[in-house]
This record gives C-alpha cells, sequence and structure tokens, in this order.
C-alpha cells in the first residue's frame, strides 16, 4: 500500500536534510499543510528551533487577489511560515521524489471566530464556539468553499485532502482546554454541537421544529449529564432524550448542510484543478459525528470525493462502512498516528496496516512525520521496509 507522511511547511523550511530524510522513511507522498489552524508544534531534529508556535488560523502561501473587499478572507500566516511557506516546502519535497498532496483545514478556526462572532456555532445555553464556524450560514459556506479550492489547488499538487469540512462542536483541544470534567459521549457531544445561530434556528423551522422548544429540550435533556448521570453513547441515547421525531428532524437538517457544503466544496476544487487532481475527505462513517475527521454517510461521500482518510489510531472499525461502498478506484486511506508521545504506535504498524487492508484500505497516513522522534521514525521505516 501507499504510504503518504503528514507535514508541516515549518518541517521541512530551514532544515535541508529534511525532505530526504521524509523520503527515507519509506513513503512515496507527503500531506502538506497549505491552510491550517492554531497549533503549538515540536520540531524535534530542526537546526534553527525546537518549538513552533502558530498563533491562528492561516494559509501557507499568498492568497489571491480575489479575497480583496470579503469580509471572510483567510489570513497570511505570521512568522511561523511566512511568504510562501509551503511553496518552498513543496519544492523541496518534490526534488526528493516525493509526490506533494495539500492537506486544508477547514471548519476550524478560532481567529475567524474571535473576528466575526456571528459566524460561529452557538449552543443551547446561548454560548459561542470560536473554533467552530456555522457551516449552515450562506457566507461561511461561501468562504469554506472558495478556501478549499485555493489551498487545495497549489502549484505542483497532485491532490488534495480536506479536514474539517462538516459540523465542529465542543471537542476541540483549545489553549488550556478544561472541558473534560463531565463525560460526555456521542449522545452529549452531539446535543452540544446543536447550533441555534439565527440560520440554524431558521433551519429547525424548515423541519417543523419551534427552535426556542427545541433549545430548552436539549438543555433538559443534557441537566442529568452535568449532574453525573452516565452517557450511554449512541444515537439511540438521543433518539431517548430528545424523542425520535424531534432527533431526526435535528439530523435531517444538519446532515443537509453537511452533505451539500462537501458537493460544493469537492465541485470548486475540481473545477480549480487539473485533470486527474485527487479530492479526498478526512471522514469519519458516523454520519452526525463532528470535528476534524467529519461525519459523513459512506454511500453518499465516495460518490462525491476520490476517497476519505479514516482514523485508524484506536483501530480500524470505522474502515468497515467505506468499504462496502468503495469503487475500483476508491482511495480508503487508514490515518494511523506514529508519534509514541500522541499516543501512536510506530511499532505495530506493519501490523496495523495488514489489518487495515485486510478491511480494505488501499493507502496509509502517518501522522505525522514532523512531529515523531528519531526512534519512533525508526519504527516506521522498519515497518514501511
Amino acid at each position: 500500500m501507499k504510504a503518504s507522511a503528514f507535514v508541516y511547511p515549518w518541517d521541512v523550511n530551514g532544515d535541508p536534510g529534511a525532505p530526504e530524510r521524509i523520503a527515507a522513511l519509506g513513503v512515496r507522498q507527503v500531506t502538506l499543510a497549505s491552510a491550517y489552524h492554531s497549533t503549538r508544534a515540536l520540531t524535534p531534529r530542526h537546526p534553527r528551533h525546537r518549538i513552533v508556535t502558530a498563533e491562528y488560523a492561516a494559509v501557507y502561501y499568498p492568497s489571491g487577489d480575489h479575497w480583496a473587499g470579503r469580509r471572510l478572507r483567510p489570513c497570511p500566516a505570521g512568522d511561523w511560515a511566512p511568504g510562501d511557506a509551503y511553496g518552498e516546502a513543496a519544492e523541496a519535497l518534490a526534488g526528493a521524489g516525493l509526490d506533494v498532496h495539500t492537506w486544508v483545514v477547514l471548519a476550524h478556526s478560532s481567529r475567524l471566530g474571535a473576528e466575526h462572532p456571528d459566524t460561529s456555532v452557538v449552543n443551547a445555553y446561548g454560548d459561542r464556539y470560536p473554533w467552530a464556524p456555522c457551516i449552515a450560514q450562506p457566507a461561511t459556506r461561501a468562504y469554506l468553499t472558495g478556501l478549499a479550492a485555493e489551498a487545495a489547488v497549489r502549484p505542483g499538487a497532485a491532490g488534495t485532502e480536506l479536514e474539517s469540512l462538516g459540523w465542529y462542536g465542543l471537542q476541540h483541544l483549545h489553549a488550556h482546554d478544561k472541558t473534560a470534567g463531565v463525560g460526555l459521549a456521542d449522545a452529549g457531544q452531539y446535543l452540544m454541537a446543536l447550533c441555534f445561530c439565527p440560520v440554524c434556528r431558521a433551519g429547525y423551522g424548515e423541519q417543523g421544529l419551534d427552535a426556542d422548544e427545541l433549545a430548552a429540550v436539549v438543555r433538559e435533556a443534557l441537566e442529568p449529564l452535568w449532574r453525573g448521570a452516565a452517557d450511554d453513547g449512541g444515537w439511540p441515547t438521543v433518539e431517548k432524550l430528545l424523542g425520535e421525531p424531534v432527533a431526526a428532524a435535528t439530523r435531517a437538517w444538519r446532515d443537509g448542510q453537511a452533505r451539500t457544503l462537501q458537493e460544493a466544496a469537492v465541485a470548486a476544487v475540481r473545477a480549480a484543478a487539473p485533470e486527474g487532481f485527487q479530492v479526498l475527505l478526512h471522514a469519519d462513517p458516523v454520519a452526525y459525528h463532528c470535528g476534524a475527521n467529519a461525519g459523513v454517510d459512506p454511500a453518499h461521500v465516495l460518490t462525491v470525493a476520490d476517497g476519505v482518510v479514516v482514523p485508524c489510531a484506536g483501530g480500524t472499525a470505522l474502515l468497515a462502512p467505506f468499504a462496502e461502498h468503495a469503487g475500483e478506484h476508491t482511495v480508503l486511506a487508514a490515518n494511523f498516528t506514529v508519534v509514541s508521545g500522541m499516543g501512536g504506535s510506530p511499532g505495530t504498524l506493519g501490523a496495523d496496516a495488514a489489518r487495515a487492508h485486510a478491511l480494505g484500505a488501499t493507502e496509509v497516513r502517518l501522522y505525522h512525520a514532523g512531529l515523531a522522534s528519531d526512534s519512533d521514525l525508526a519504527a516506521v521505516r522498519e515497518a514501511l521496509r
């Protein structure tokens, strides 16, 4: 199976040995960030630094003039990725014989929420999630679609991987995050992700729901969880808490918005890309899930994109629903964390990849070549050998 490693531009730029070191892992491809959220990243081998702080969501290339005058537009990076940092890194990696694909983070931007609070998801209590743009809002959808096309189709790129192309909810590793005091499983996370911005309130109305009544029902449903009741998780629990008709109506609104955004963003990328350009989505086969791996309907998303990148750090079970709907040329990439300090298991990569292949995976993704220690990378080299 073909393997690709995730990389940031700052892992490569200023480190002449990085491209050959990454190629020596045995990967044929790199997935290089061109638009990314805020982060603090370790760079264990870089000759100039050990920590990079990306202060806000930004693009790592000069954005186009077509954004001028638009209220919502991408921000250039600061000194952590100045100028055309993506282009510089891509050229160096291609020079080492690696195929370069773009890595584009979309509906996940604290900067967007800070500068334009009205674009954020608003929960049933009225709290805003500045990291989570509401994907139902027309202006936000136009921004995300335009960003997808521009950040994906960079010079020399042979494909793209679109992350966070769907709803984002409460789950978010925010600065000094302290939200784990109450255990919320799938049901609680879904209820806390329901958006009550003006657009979503109107959307619930289209589904026959009164938004004020729905918010009250959601708050009532969550109250036992705040007191410490067990969250059994799963969609049946949401149906029990909200009632089946109400739960189904919220899904109808949210699923429809996510699907049409995914269709629009992929279409925009294809319209801007050369023939043969590959488009993959980071995806979760449970459609109501939120986050970086957007919840999708496997049967639908594989008619839209060329394939998916599936999180497999906790096991390979999420591959099966996609494999059921995969065609002859579908890319089904199993994404493994290979950074031991982040819970990864590079020592079992070979066996993990074999299990993924047996479940239908055609490729593997390695998170993350820049963050991993030397010993982790040695284990990756051994596995890929």
